[in-house]
């Protein structure tokens, strides 16, 4: 990746709330309510028939042309790409199938790189519980955080293929970090980009790739690829800033700056298992958090909002009693954690030294992990980075390791190291 867009990135990183806060401001005063700038809540694309069609998971059950942009105020069409967003069939963490929206972006120039053009299942960072945070939307507005990282893949004439994990964009609550069903929208993502019949990739060699929340989903895609989608050809895995054991973050983030975090997890874990009854264990103005940050986007002014009224709070000041000290929460956030199985194609997992979000100690275990099972990890810390630098800085390693894949490259990962 050249200077100038590095410089891009690292200064969007920094400037992520603020810089996309103002920016959304203003662009959707100066959108044009056409079908692409829509929301989601607003747009009947998004509401998938009842009952679903017969079908298989990655299956496509609607598309239609959309556009990829990095122009926030004119929309301006990406040069060289065509774009299509898609709804299709996945599977909820319990295996009930549900309908999941995401894009298929495709280079228009030629891929010469020998066989079928490779995609890579792109798995984004958090955007938030809303359905205008889904980054089918947000890629149309020029107002997605990691569009440059896209365009970048986009650059070496890849395909890439975005979901909106299961409830952002579709109706219904997002089940936000929720490592089986992300893992599982992920895998029939790159599934729904090799079956859409106008984009002409078929068959061809697949990665994955994802930070912080993405990296949560990167890494159960790898976990779950040899048993789910076994007939994808697939390369390798780029997992970033992983968020493994859920239990270890929410023990982090409890009385952090970053706390809304943790309370969104558990509405996103309260909506994969109802049983879980998260409201039962609210006081006042737990309560009144959650019916006010159920449609939250953290790119918002509402989000921003959050953030800040809910910096350095803990648990006790929203709960009669922590949930997290009962066996229904620990099974429930254990049987998502990751760890339990070895990828079964190589891995390049990236932690940033000082990340105040995600600890490094939990990634530090989930590489072990999967070290002592056999997988093929190539482990890297960035020991000057925090959470946001550390996508940036991990970003032309991640690039470089896919390269290698799809070129039929070799790995030998550094787990004896």
């Amino acid at each position: 990746m050249s200077t100038p867009i590095r410089r891009l990135l690292t200064a969007s990183c920094l400037g992520l709330v603020l810089t996309a806060t103002a920016l959304q401001g203003s662009a959707q005063a100066a959108a044009p309510q056409a079908a692409p700038s829509v929301p989601p809540s607003q747009d009947p694309f998004y509401t998938p028939p009842s009952p679903l069609p017969d079908g298989k998971p990655g299956d496509v059950i609607r598309s239609r042309p959309s556009v990829f942009t990095v122009d926030p105020f004119g929309k301006s069409p990406y040069s060289g790409v065509k774009s299509w967003q898609v709804l299709y069939r996945s599977e909820s963490v319990k295996g009930a199938p549900v309908a999941v929206s995401g894009t298929v972006l495709v280079p228009t120039k030629e891929w010469t790189g020998g066989g079928k053009r490779p995609v890579v299942s792109y798995a984004v960072g958090t955007r938030g519980l809303g359905d205008e945070c889904a980054p089918s939307y947000t890629l149309t507005q020029g107002m997605d955080y990691e569009e440059l990282f896209i365009a970048d893949a986009l650059g070496r004439g890849w395909a890439v293929a975005i979901t909106d994990m299961e409830g952002l964009g579709t109706p219904g609550q997002h089940t936000y970090e929720v490592g089986g069903s992300q893992g599982k929208a992920v895998l029939n993502m790159a599934r729904a980009a090799q079956r859409l019949t106008d984009d002409g990739l078929g068959e061809g060699p697949v990665a994955v790739m994802g930070y912080s929340q993405g990296g949560t989903s990167a890494g159960w895609a790898a976990e779950l690829a040899k048993s789910y989608a076994p007939e994808l050809q697939l390369k390798g895995v780029v997992a970033g800033g992983v968020p493994a054991d859920l239990r270890a973050v929410a023990a982090g983030l409890d009385g952090t700056p970053f706390v809304a975090l943790m309370f969104m997890a558990a509405l996103g874990y309260d909506t994969a298992y109802p049983d879980l009854n998260l409201k039962g264990y609210l006081n006042d103005n737990g309560r009144k958090l959650l019916e006010s940050s159920q449609n939250v986007c953290l790119l918002s002014v509402d989000g921003v909002s959050t953030l800040l009224t809910t910096a350095f709070k803990k648990i006790t000041d929203y709960t009669t009693s922590n949930p997290l000290d009962t066996p229904q929460w620990k099974a429930a956030l254990d049987s998502n954690k990751l760890g339990s199985t070895a990828p079964s194609v190589p891995v390049f997992q990236a932690h940033a030294g000082f990340d105040e979000i995600i600890p490094l100690t939990q990634a530090d275990a989930l590489h072990k992990a999967w070290c002592a099972k056999g997988a093929n990890v190539t482990w890297k810390v960035y020991q000057i980075a925090e959470h946001a630098t550390g996508l940036v800085e991990s970003e032309p390693d991640a690039m470089a390791f896919l390269t290698d894949r799809f070129a039929g490259k070799a790995v030998q990962g550094n787990c004896a190291g």
